[in-house]
């Protein structure tokens, strides 16, 4: 990536990175985007997003890369609702209104639930906190215990109950 960036959404898929928005040296939010090609170890430039987006959270979801959220540099740390979803074979960018709530920070760990809806992984369950990382598991919702006020190598699963090591 020819810049620095930090607080940037991320995703992987078929051997490339993406990498959108997050903020300059200079704290200005970035709407830019790029690709990294692990194979050609190569940087391509991809079409920008429609706003600065600093502090969104990154999303892979079949052959979308969705940018969650973030916040343009005269809104600092007011969270916006919408995402930007980037189509890996259109090479377009399209708008979701309402994909997140208002004012709330994507950064707990954004994941997907088995009706294709946005979640926020620290609302499944009490014990999960920002920095968590869910995934689904057949029926179950499972997290890690990275944010787990006991810490270690947890998990937790919502309707279990349970812990496993």
């Amino acid at each position: 990536m020819p810049s620095n960036r930090s607080f940037f959404a991320i995703g992987a898929s078929d051997g490339r990175i993406y990498v959108a928005g997050g903020h300059d040296e200079s704290k200005n939010a970035l709407k830019s985007a790029w690709v990294y090609d692990l194979r050609s170890d190569e940087w391509a430039e991809l079409p920008q997003m429609s706003q600065g987006r600093d502090e969104c959270e990154g999303l892979m979801a079949g052959g979308e890369f969705w940018v969650i959220s973030g916040y343009d540099t005269e809104r600092q740390g007011m969270f916006d609702a919408s995402a930007e979803v980037y189509d890996l074979d259109s090479g377009e960018w399209r708008v979701v209104d309402q994909a997140w709530e208002t004012g709330r920070c994507p950064r707990a760990c954004v994941g997907m639930d088995k009706e294709g809806r946005l979640t926020n992984w620290s609302e499944w369950e009490a014990a999960f906190q920002v920095g968590t990382c869910g995934v689904v598991i057949g029926s179950q919702n499972c997290g890690d215990g990275v944010g787990v006020p006991r810490g270690g190598a947890e998990f937790l699963c919502d309707g279990k109950g349970g812990r496993g090591k």
